[in-house]
């Protein structure tokens, strides 16, 4: 029981740390991977939690 429960935290901490680093990044920085903060957003999401 306690293990899910480490593991959803510890799923929930990693995204935050993605979400930060991606909102840090500037509009520049977000143009030059020729993608979106939305697109960016999604696929951390995905990377962490499975498509």
């Amino acid at each position: 029981m306690f293990g899910h429960f480490r593991s959803r935290m510890a799923k929930r901490a990693r995204y935050n740390r993605m979400v930060e680093e991606i909102m840090a990044l500037s509009d520049r920085e977000v143009q030059d991977t020729n993608g979106t903060r939305d697109e960016m957003l999604r696929t951390a999401y995905d990377i962490v939690y499975g498509a």
